[in-house]
């Protein structure tokens, strides 16, 4: 039955066919403040003093790639890139995980359900019912897939369906996995599973690895980690990267429309956001620096794992004690100059962030298209040392196509599918480094984000299209010898280092890293994509 206050739940049978058969409370697509008040009366959240509601999501306060199960049956037998991220799981052991799931939601005394969209072009519209646990998560939920209208609820059918169980721990030897933790994609079920972890994320990155899959082989669809922008005369920028380079920050440009902050498309016609909302990174988050996100952060956000200042409901955003990985989820209608319907056309120009921690890429350079296609398949950004005793160099990550995670497919069908899109299109390919300058970490400093925002700018803007440019030896980037509001000495990393000696000795350790990290993927890449990596002496 429906709880009051909640819209009826009209075909409660669409979830017997499943075997969850719950005729308790059923609170069906509550609204963010029926959500709030939920979560507030069951003591699993508080409210910060701008009216967010604020959560800690238990053991898990990040993705666990090494728990993401893919059901190994025709389909994905056939198409599926089996690596350390797209891990095979029997439909043995798929039933087992299953049946548990169902009958633990069953037992429960509440479950919110809440019915939304994946994919911003109507065409390419993915209608998916999520069933959770925990009211927090179905805030998420509302907040970061499409909201349907209530005419469009009248007859909604699934094509996927999400069962979110944070608190059942699974049995690894029973249901044949690593831990008791698990998040289990089904293709031929249409089926997310996810079991023993609270963080939200789970929720959205399962959805977009189906996607991938799915756009494209089924729609010719390239499907990509990447957050996008529109200027006012109708411009579309792409920005790739990977965590904590810059995505969310750089795309939520006062000066042009949001598209979306992670996810997108790109077809015939043009580019297209997966979701409805974005979910930022707020590790030392301010309003100087990030303005859009820092006033999105109130009644309806759902602000992950954050701590507040002692005796206040004020967020401390510099406390990273639980994790570094604090989060906010919140509609795109909260940022003022979100588009809407979050579409774009074909992209004028890409940026590839990187955080180089070493110190040794460029701010800016200009890539040839086999340049871009070199880049996009190694997907390079740097961890900085942690807390853990000796760790005190810098990390290189390489995530191929910027998002190997969460990627069904192998990663030459992504890059394939790009390099077409660069051939018919004139796109202008870049390649930012967010990270640092003057030395590695430890020794020099962050690129300041003014500086990033301002060669953006630029090459947005055309500035740096008659600009006289250098190469970087060995990566063989090109440098533009200046940009306006960024001091030309700070162009090339060289320049900026007091030891040039070790600077030099510094690219050469970076190249070797990208070239051994190439020699996985160097076989489906053509002479001319090899040849636009590094070149030693």
């Amino acid at each position: 039955m429906a709880v009051p206050g909640t819209m009826a739940f009209k075909n409660p049978q669409q979830l017997w066919q499943f075997g969850l058969k719950h005729s308790e409370n059923i609170h069906y697509q509550s609204t963010p403040a029926e959500l709030i008040v939920d979560t507030l009366q069951r003591q699993q959240g508080e409210l910060s003093d701008t009216g967010a509601l604020v959560i800690h999501t238990g053991t898990f306060t990040g993705r666990s790639p090494k728990d993401k199960f893919i059901v190994r049956d025709a389909l994905t037998e056939r198409e599926v890139h089996w690596n350390d991220f797209n891990i095979p799981l029997s439909e043995k052991h798929f039933d087992i995980i299953y049946h548990k799931v169902i009958a633990y939601l069953t037992e429960r005394e509440d479950l919110w359900v809440r019915d939304a969209y994946a994919c911003a072009d109507e065409d390419f519209r993915v209608r998916v019912r999520v069933v959770n646990e925990k009211p927090a998560n179905n805030l998420f939920v509302h907040n970061m897939f499409i909201r349907p209208t209530e005419e469009e609820l009248e007859d909604f059918r699934p094509d996927w369906h999400v069962f979110s169980a944070p608190g059942l721990q699974l049995d690894p030897e029973e249901c044949g996995t690593r831990q008791p933790n698990a998040a289990v994609i089904s293709f031929t079920h249409r089926v997310i599973l996810i079991a023993g972890t609270g963080y939200t994320g789970e929720i959205k990155k399962g959805m977009f690895t189906v996607l991938n899959m799915l756009l494209p082989l089924e729609k010719q669809t390239l499907s990509m980690h990447c957050s996008a922008n529109i200027g006012q005369d109708g411009d579309t920028a792409l920005f790739f990267g990977l965590s904590g380079t810059g995505k969310t920050t750089l795309s939520a440009d006062p000066e042009r429309n949001l598209i979306g902050d992670d996810e997108h498309g790109w077809h015939d016609e043009g580019v297209f956001n997966f979701e409805g909302g974005c979910y930022a990174k707020c590790i030392d988050l301010s309003p100087e620096k990030e303005p859009d996100i820092f006033q999105a952060i109130r009644d309806g956000a759902l602000v992950e794992n954050t701590r507040f200042f002692d005796g206040t409901n004020q967020i401390d955003f510099s406390n990273g004690s639980i994790t570094e990985n604090t989060r906010v989820s919140y509609p795109l209608t909260f940022i003022p100059n979100a588009v809407e319907p979050s579409v774009g056309g074909h992209p004028r120009n890409i940026f590839f962030l990187t955080c180089d921690a070493y110190g040794v890429l460029p701010p800016i350079s200009r890539l040839t298209r086999e340049q871009a296609m070199y880049q996009f398949i190694s997907g390079y950004t740097a961890k900085v040392a942690g807390t853990e005793t000796g760790v005190t160099e810098p990390k290189a990550t390489f995530s191929a196509c910027f998002g190997a995670p969460f990627l069904p497919l192998h990663p030459a069908r992504y890059a394939d599918m790009l390099g077409q899109k660069l051939d018919r299109h004139e796109v202008n390919v870049w390649l930012i480094n967010t990270g640092w300058t003057g030395g590695p970490y430890g020794i020099g400093n962050r690129m300041k984000l003014s500086y990033t925002r301002a060669m953006i700018r630029a090459a947005l803007e055309g500035k740096l299209d008659d600009v006289t440019y250098t190469t970087l030896p060995v990566f063989g980037l090109s440098i533009p010898e200046n940009c306006p509001g960024v001091p030309s000495d700070l162009l090339n990393p060289r320049n900026t280092w007091d030891n040039q000696l070790a600077y030099d000795e510094q690219l050469v350790i970076l190249a070797n890293l990208f070239r051994k990290n190439f020699e996985k993927y160097a076989g489906g890449a053509s002479v001319s994509i090899r040849n636009a990596g590094p070149v030693l002496g």
